[in-house]
């Protein structure tokens, strides 16, 4: 059986934490238009769901720093996303753990790159 690379959760991360990012961005504009579209946080549980694997896959074999960022970036998330499924409250905590998911995802990348290259 292959073994999957610590670069493909990285990939899988970095993919999923930028469609979240730009879903997160985009989507209150859309709101706007007459278009019948609302929120809906279970799209945002997908998100963080993908991103959750990925990291569980990622922070046993990586620096202590990428490990940090990413589960305070994924702390952020989930946080703001079970506020906002069990309070109706919306935090703004979800830009910064998705910025955050991006930077750490990146940083693991090179360094993975840079070990076997």
């Amino acid at each position: 059986m292959k073994k999957i690379s610590t670069s493909f959760y990285d990939i899988l991360g970095i993919s999923s934490a930028t469609i979240c990012l730009v879903h997160c961005l985009i989507f209150p504009l859309l709101t706007i238009l007459p278009l019948g579209l609302s929120h809906n946080p279970i799209i945002d549980l997908l998100f963080a769901s993908i991103g959750l694997f990925a990291i569980l896959k990622i922070i046993k074999k990586s620096a202590l720093l990428v490990s940090s960022i990413l589960v305070v970036s994924m702390a952020l998330i989930w946080i703001s996303i079970l506020t906002e499924l069990f309070f109706e409250i919306h935090l703004d905590l979800i830009y910064f753990g998705g910025i955050g998911m991006i930077i750490g995802h990146l940083i693991n990348y090179k360094l993975h790159r840079k070990e076997n290259h």
